[in-house]
């Protein structure tokens, strides 16, 4: 074992964070350069790139429930999460690669349809950014004691990795997507490969607490499924716009070129982003300490609803667009970070890796359903405002069932 491990300095710190941020950063390029890509490179149609999308979801669906269930359980390679973390970043590296040369690859196979060739590389994308997600949270969890030390491992985590993700946009958008693409086949092989060797597992993880404890984290499933729900609606509006922004800037900005259509994606969401990772630390903290988790993270999907609704309103420019997804960051900065604390506290700690995929059903299902349905409905609809009405609407949704969940300081379990 590291010394570094052994004292748990901020190097070591950092040096965990690092498998957690190379899933992150292929997660950016595909959030950035995917529909991109598709369109300007491939000539697909807006529906067919929904279809491609759908190849994450189904992934998530399998990938994060059954990886976060077998690597609770089993050891091999020296550990119980760093083979899929090993195996999921070397897969991830490699269809990075693929996205630019999906022609190529059909060429090379013979097979015709782009449609088909690009549907196999996303899936297998997805599906190795799934498979190693789960475990690179849950390793943090299995080498850092309980209490402040495994706080501050997840605060690094969030982070590392959210300053990683705003890198890739800015990256894409001063460089372009394919800089962006190659660079992240580096960047995520080599973080997720390379500290994953020094970081040493424990064989038997330490038990959850005595007899009482176990008790007082029965899992609560009647405010997990409240959870599920308002979760589900929220991502029904942010996926809808990670999919189809590009449809809506085609048509409302009016860009020069693919080039420039590609800058202002990366533009708009390194902004998003930015706001995401300086946000839960600094600022919706102090707040859940007033207001509690639940009450905070509802105010700020309404304020993403509101802010769906002002780009549907005042939308004409790309400046327009920067300054709201300014404002769409508060509600972001919510999602990627207070669903997760308030799920933990109400299920059984000791299934952790378990119920951590049960809760990215709420995230893929309705991913499911934006690129098989909405999509549909983005290519029929002539106005591509539609596609942030239905942005807003799911927020406003979303914030309102987030009403009927409780913190647990005010809720027995069940």
């Amino acid at each position: 074992m590291l010394q570094i491990q052994k004292k748990l300095t901020n190097s070591f710190y950092a040096l965990l964070s690092l498998p957690s941020t190379a899933m992150g950063f292929a997660l950016s390029i595909q959030i950035s350069a995917l529909s991109w890509i598709l369109t300007t490179k491939y000539n697909l149609n807006i529906h067919e790139v929904g279809i491609v999308w759908a190849a994450g979801p189904l992934a998530g669906i399998f990938g994060q429930v059954i990886i976060g269930l077998i690597s609770d359980k089993v050891w091999f390679w020296g550990g119980r999460r760093r083979p899929f973390i090993l195996v999921g970043g070397l897969l991830a590296s490699l269809m990075l690669f693929a996205l630019p040369n999906i022609d190529f690859i059909g060429n090379a196979f013979k097979v015709s349809s782009l449609l088909i060739v690009a549907t196999i590389v996303a899936l297998t994308l997805d599906l190795a950014i799934n498979v190693s997600f789960n475990p690179t949270r849950s390793i943090i969890a299995d080498v850092t004691p309980d209490g402040t030390p495994r706080t501050k491992g997840y605060t690094w985590m969030q982070t590392i990795s959210g300053f990683f993700g705003v890198l890739a946009y800015i990256i894409g958008a001063i460089f372009g997507n394919y800089v962006l693409i190659y660079f992240g086949v580096g960047l995520v092989f080599l973080f997720s490969v390379i500290p994953t060797l020094f970081i040493q597992e424990n064989r038997e993880l330490e038990p959850v607490g005595d007899e009482k404890e176990q008790v007082k984290t029965k899992t609560q499933w009647g405010a997990l499924w409240r959870i599920y729900f308002a979760h589900g609606f929220t991502w029904i509006g942010v996926q809808t716009m990670f999919v189809y922004i590009i449809a809506f800037i085609q048509q409302k900005l009016n860009p020069a070129n693919a080039d420039q259509t590609g800058q202002i994606i990366a533009i708009s969401f390194a902004i998003l982003n930015t706001v995401g990772f300086i946000l839960p630390a600094f600022v919706l903290e102090p707040i859940t300490e007033k207001l509690g988790r639940v009450r905070t993270h509802m105010l700020c999907i309404a304020s993403m609803a509101v802010g769906y609704f002002l780009i549907v309103l005042f939308c004409k420019s790309a400046i327009a667009l920067y300054i709201i997804m300014a404002v769409l960051g508060i509600g972001w900065a919510a999602v990627v970070s207070l669903p997760f604390a308030i799920m933990s506290e109400k299920v059984d700690k000791s299934k952790m890796g378990f119920f951590m995929g049960i809760f990215n059903l709420s995230v893929v299902i309705p991913q499911l359903i934006v690129s098989l349905g909405i999509g549909i409905l983005v290519q029929q609809v002539s106005d591509k405002n539609f596609i942030f009405v239905i942005s807003g609407i799911s927020l406003a949704v979303s914030a309102v069932l987030w009403l009927f969940v409780k913190d647990s300081a005010n809720e027995k379990t069940s």
